[in-house]
């Protein structure tokens, strides 16, 4: 049976206006305006506040609503099946991150690769294994954190650009988070469309695996033409790696994603404890750290579940399809209307897997008007937020390699290659796909 139809009203949008007001507005101010001493100005108000007191502005609109009906209807919203299974496996990648971290995974994977790369070929190899790590973590800041420093090092010693090493590894970073079946951003892309991440992946593969090779080999150019980098030898332990290899592998041939996460939780126990580089105590205690760092996103994806919930029951998302009806008259407009959105809700929130959770719900209502199938929607939630937050001066991904390479974020914008062809690629899909169909919307 279909839903009923609501009236457009946009005033229903106004707890997102809030949230903007209060997140992007403070954020803006503390950052670049008034820095905050000590502290990245986007992180002063807190995301869970911002949302927290957006969705107290829900509650109180709609008169005609009553207070138990918005709790009712609240509890619609979060209790999805798609939800309720989004919230569980962020609770099995905190547990993996948190064990792998702390058993030196990361570090001897990007280090393994490392002595293989030819030192003339540092800059493209550095972009490589950024994003084979970056898709077995399942996190860009991650990624980011781990090799900015060995980039750092490769550009001191090889005589390097360091915007050019930096600008690589951010890249990397950002293709693999896009792709892992265990990132964050998939996992709210496919929940919230009900989607394989197999289906996802097969969709994604066909945009960003071309735009990366492009990258790859611009990179090669550059790097040719100068000068080979002094980069080994590293140290590392072929047992701390190898169950990154086996999560990506088991990730690719479409092993359901609680299984991958177990096997894998279960294989750094192990190698943690063969290598001596995990005892019981940190072992315990780095799964709860991982835990706990995934209650935030958690925390976030309940609330704005919430708002959504009461956004559509006051017609706030008939209002947005109103204004996507207006401009679009194909499923090529229908797919740019759900990349605009994603987009624009990533530079709002500096967080993609925020902007895909709040798009996601909208994103659906479009697909399923415009004929534009759940993979691909899943597809475009994370292919445009991952383009706008790899290239955002102020997300917690440049801000963090800026941090750590010694530089500012804008600096590094234009060597960011990756993103803007990978944004390239994107339109070129949309533009293809929708020249395929030609299909009218009903």
């Amino acid at each position: 049976m279909k839903p009923e139809t609501k009236t457009p009203n946009a005033k229903a949008l106004l707890p997102i206006l809030l949230f903007l007001i209060l997140y992007l507005g403070n954020g803006i101010y503390f950052e670049y305006i008034h820095p905050a001493e000590g502290q990245m100005g986007f992180y002063v108000v807190s995301v869970v506040l911002a949302f927290s007191i957006a969705l107290i502005a829900a509650f109180c609109q709609n008169r005609a609503v009553s207070f138990e009906d918005k709790i009712r209807i609240c509890a619609k919203g979060i209790g999805d099946e798609n939800i309720v299974t989004m919230l569980f496996i962020f609770l099995m990648a905190g547990a993996f991150s948190g064990i792998a971290k702390e058993a030196g995974g990361a570090y001897s994977t990007a280090n393994l690769l490392l002595n293989i790369i030819p030192g003339r070929l540092a800059v493209p190899g550095l972009f490589v294994i950024a994003c084979l790590i970056s898709m077995a973590m399942g996190t860009s800041v991650g990624t980011i954190t781990v090799l900015v420093p060995i980039a750092l090092a490769v550009s001191e010693n090889g005589g390097i650009s360091l915007l050019m090493c930096t600008g690589a590894v951010v890249g990397g970073a950002m293709f693999g988070d896009n792709l892992s079946f265990i990132s964050d951003t998939t996992i709210a892309a496919t929940k919230t469309q009900g989607v394989e991440m197999k289906d996802k992946f097969s969709a994604n593969i066909r945009i960003a695996l071309p735009a990366a090779v492009l990258t790859l080999i611009v990179l090669t150019v550059y790097a040719l033409t100068g000068k080979a980098a002094v980069i080994g030898p590293f140290d590392f332990r072929i047992l701390q790696a190898l169950p990154y290899f086996v999560v990506l592998a088991l990730s690719i041939l479409g092993i359901n994603v609680f299984i991958v996460l177990l096997a894998g939780i279960v294989l750094f126990l192990l190698a943690g404890a063969l290598t001596g580089s995990l005892t019981y105590v940190s072992a315990l205690s780095s799964m709860g750290s991982g835990l706990s760092g995934m209650f935030e996103t958690m925390i976030v994806t309940i609330l704005v579940s919430s708002i959504a919930a009461l956004m559509r029951e006051y017609g706030g998302f008939e209002a947005i399809l109103a204004l996507i009806r207006s401009k679009a008259d194909t499923r090529r407009g229908g797919m740019f209307g759900i990349a605009a959105l994603t987009a624009f809700m990533d530079v709002a929130t500096a967080n993609n897997t925020v902007a895909i959770v709040i798009a996601a719900p909208i994103a659906k209502e479009i697909s399923e008007e415009y004929d534009v199938s759940p993979k691909v929607t899943a597809s475009l939630l994370d292919t445009s937020s991952c383009v706008m937050q790899g290239i955002i001066p102020y997300g917690a991904q440049l801000l963090i390699a800026a941090g750590i390479a010694g530089v500012t974020s804008f600096s590094i914008m234009p060597y960011l290659l990756y993103p803007y062809i990978l944004a390239v690629f994107v339109l070129a899909s949309i533009v293809k796909a929708g020249a395929g169909s030609g299909k009218e919307k009903a």
